[in-house]
């Protein structure tokens, strides 16, 4: 591919690695604010993390985003940017655009048509604003110099008086996820929170992984707790374990080795209920009385493994108070995470105690930016993770000022 020789013989004002979500979102801005920009991926065709989220549909936004709804070492540090642009500023562009949308549950934001209508939306803020891009080019290397960054790579170098590091985390790796941004932070001596992988299917081994298997694709209304953290929404079992919203949700909670608790029936007490239903009807069985509760496929599962099903009047009382404490309090031990094949966000990244919450600067290193989810920021499932993107690319591209020549 024949690229135009200004690319590597001009000094830009801004060099931005990586065009997903916030890359793109910030060459735009940056370009709308009279900056110089280029924008570089190693992927010919960007993007590709909006083009398949939310089911093809983009989840942009969520429209009760807040702090709270964001995981860090450092809780603090999204307040910052998250004041300084909104989802309804978020949502003005996109309206500006024409872009229909419609909000699912919970503040969710999708749009009507595809996730293609975001990714052209930025695309265009880049070429009305003349950003040039490079994608396709694989950055070999990034060094300090005088006057900023030389960026490398095999077709040639590249010069910016600023670099913002936009290379997302290490999720979803056949779209092209790759440690990079990681390894630059290393590289300018910057801690790194270890990586791990979020929002994520939970998988088990042995009996457990049986018990799904049987169940597999059937889904239920569940709050699924880990300490005290907890999410109160679907649950789908699958071939190797649990997935589905609240399972996502609680995984960026989780640590290896401990127990989640699910609540299968979340507004009855069901201990009480099964006795009580013993009394007034003890010729019933007992995974017909729970499946006035869970799904019938799981109520008979449940009914096996807690007491063997059978008539009510068959199973004691202090069997019953079992199973109901094992519906409302079912605690079960993961055997690990189906890990970032499959996982829709990275944990961990660049620790925010480097960077300066109100652009997102290195605090060592003048001119040099991480942004999105190579920071060690991850929002909850629900459009929470491009808000983050959007909101610290804006971070660091209002406070941009054009080099003095």
């Amino acid at each position: 591919m024949m690229r135009p020789a200004s690319l590597f013989n001009s000094v830009y004002d801004v060099a931005i690695i990586g065009a997903g979500a916030a890359g793109l979102f910030c060459a735009g801005l940056a370009a709308a604010r009279g900056q110089k920009v280029v924008l570089i991926d190693h992927r010919r065709k960007v993007a590709e993390k909006i083009r398949i989220s939310g089911g093809g549909r983009c989840n942009f936004t969520n429209i009760h985003s807040r702090p709270e709804n964001f995981l860090s070492s450092n809780p603090h540090f999204v307040k910052s940017a998250l004041a300084s642009f909104t989802p309804q500023d978020f949502i003005a562009l996109v309206e500006r655009y024409g872009i229909s949308y419609h909000e699912k549950k919970l503040g969710q934001l999708f749009c009507d048509n595809s996730a293609q209508d975001i990714i052209d939306m930025l695309l265009a803020e880049c070429r009305t604003h003349q950003v040039d891009t490079a994608f396709g080019l694989e950055v070999t290397g990034v060094q300090r110099s005088l006057s900023g960054f030389q960026i490398t790579s095999e077709e040639g170098g590249i010069r910016a008086h600023k670099l913002v590091v936009a290379t997302g985390g290490l999720s979803i790796p056949k779209i092209g996820a790759t440690g990079f941004g990681y390894q630059l932070a290393e590289q300018f001596n910057l801690a790194v929170i270890p990586p791990r992988a979020g929002l994520v299917p939970l998988t088990f081994t042995d009996q457990m992984k049986e018990f799904c298997a049987g169940l597999s694709g059937l889904s239920a209304e569940a709050e699924v707790f880990f300490g005290k953290s907890c999410f109160a929404e679907g649950l789908l079992f699958t071939h190797r374990g649990l997935s589905g919203p609240s399972i996502l949700q609680i995984s960026s909670y989780w640590q290896s080795g401990a127990d989640i608790c699910i609540n299968l029936a979340p507004h009855q007490d069901m201990a009480n209920f099964l006795i009580t239903q013993k009394k007034q009807s003890p010729r019933r069985d007992l995974a017909g009385v729970l499946s006035q509760f869970l799904p019938k496929r799981l109520a008979g599962q449940m009914a096996d493994i807690t007491a063997g099903n059978g008539r009510l009047a068959d199973i004691a009382d202090r069997v019953l108070a079992n199973v109901g404490k094992t519906v409302n309090s079912w605690h079960i031990r993961p055997s690990g995470t189906e890990g970032y094949r499959t996982a829709e966000v990275t944990l961990g990244g660049v620790d925010t105690d480097a960077l300066s919450s109100r652009d997102m600067q290195v605090k060592s290193c003048p001119g040099l930016y991480f942004i999105g989810e190579v920071v060690d920021v991850t929002g909850h499932l629900g459009g929470h993770n491009f808000q983050w993107a959007w909101a610290s690319a804006y971070a660091a591209a209002s406070h941009f000022q054009p080099a003095v020549k």
